[in-house]
């Protein structure tokens, strides 16, 4: 019966990407001939987007342009923004406890924000998930307990000047190259390389820019532990408005014990690095990146030998009208150690690896957003009872998706 509804899913995410790709065929006349249309109309003026202390939306969805605002006098002009999201989840070799499908909340969150002046704020507040592949899903109303609660991102900016900053709060991370909630991204579910990072941080964070050339330094608590024993900096050197290139690199200088859902104790005492390309080209966008991560060795948490990851993902979008988008992630990841050495588990047991494929075709009419998403993942050397199905053997997993919903 899974699979047959994995099959169904799978044609409903084909004919959903045919009519993206339909979209942009020529309209052909009944004897064959290519009709002659009228010259378009001249396209409206772009309507003026609000400035935003969000992390950049992917290429897929566009947030709305023209948000609530209020003039609050000595606080100045403050946005709200938000989105309202469901999904629905169908997958094959679920792990023990999870379900072969799922209709879940993706996203009911609201964003307030003051971003000019010296001066600023923002502030996150609402319910969301956050699914990646190859790791079970966990309901929105559950995850929010378990990760951040209902405010998930605030903090305060204080920008004397146009080049310096200084940030305080809860922060989005400095580290990767795909942000953490479902519409912020080209992807419904987050990626392998993804769930090797940190996502809020705790903290502080100074900002310079100079020329091409963007610096920041964040001290703060890495995986949301509440011990600021964290660093993480980001160097970007812009070449034009259409490329950049990124490193940005974070770890531990302490030992955490702590071991939660929000706080894994082996990522939570690791070091990560990324090199980030970021460009687009007319319709397409590239933002492919390679990421290692190490856990070094240590006797009072029971790692008797280093652990390390290398990962490389190839994220990418193609436009092909103002409507119909398609986005799509590629990825390989190895870990290194052995279970019989001691090594910390990284993946899918030490030594593990893996790779996966995404695909999803996005359709955006204003404030409104469907899409859909086929999503693979296959692992190797896996240890037993660590990859998938119930008896954590099995080692590739499918996932069709679906989400829809409004950007406000």
């Amino acid at each position: 019966m899974a699979d047959n509804r994995i099959l169904a899913s799978v044609l409903a995410v084909v004919l959903f990407a045919l009519g993206a790709a339909g979209a942009k065929a020529d309209p052909l006349a009944p004897g064959g001939e290519i009709a002659q249309l009228p010259p378009p109309p001249a396209p409206p003026p772009a309507a003026p987007s609000p400035p935003s202390l969000l992390p950049a939306m992917g290429a897929t969805l566009s947030a709305n342009p023209n948000p609530l605002n209020f003039d609050l006098g000595p606080l100045g002009k403050v946005y709200e923004t938000g989105v309202l999201s469901g999904l629905l989840l169908d997958q094959s070799n679920p792990v023990l406890g999870d379900h072969d499908f799922q209709a879940d909340i993706s996203n009911g969150q609201v964003f307030v924000q003051n971003a000019s002046g010296p001066v600023q704020f923002f502030l996150q507040a609402g319910i969301y998930s956050i699914p990646v592949v190859g790791v079970p899903y966990t309901r929105a109303t559950r995850l929010n307990s378990l990760l951040f609660g209902p405010l998930p991102q605030a903090f305060i900016k204080f920008a004397p000047t146009a080049k310096f900053s200084l940030e305080a709060g809860r922060l989005p991370t400095l580290l990767g190259n795909e942000t953490t909630f479902t519409f912020e991204n080209d992807n419904i579910e987050r990626g392998l390389l993804w769930n090797q990072e940190n996502v809020v941080n705790q903290g502080v964070q100074g900002n310079y820019t100079v020329g091409p050339v963007a610096l920041s330094l964040s001290w703060n608590d890495g995986f949301f532990s509440g011990n600021f024993d964290w660093l993480t900096g980001l160097a970007t050197y812009t070449f034009n408005a259409s490329n950049s290139v990124t490193f940005a690199a974070g770890g531990s200088f302490g030992t955490s014990r702590l071991n939660t859902f929000a706080t894994p104790i082996v990522q939570d005492n690791s070091e990560i690095y990324d090199l980030i390309y970021n460009g687009s080209y007319g319709p397409w966008s590239f933002g492919p990146y390679f990421q290692y991560t190490r856990v070094p060795k240590n006797s009072e948490l029971g790692f008797s030998e280093d652990a390390s990851s290398l990962g490389v993902a190839l994220l990418g979008a193609y436009s092909f009208n103002d409507n119909w988008k398609l986005g799509a992630r590629a990825e390989y990841i190895s870990s290194s150690g052995s279970l019989t050495g001691g090594a910390p588990n990284l993946l899918y047991g030490p030594g593990s690896n893996a790779w996966s494929l995404t695909l999803t075709p996005t359709y955006q009419y204003k404030l409104f957003f469907a899409r859909a998403e086929f999503s693979y993942v296959g692992a190797g050397h896996t240890t037993p009872g660590f990859a998938f199905g119930s008896s954590g053997n099995d080692t590739s997993q499918v996932r069709v998706l679906f989400e829809t919903g409004i950007i406000f």
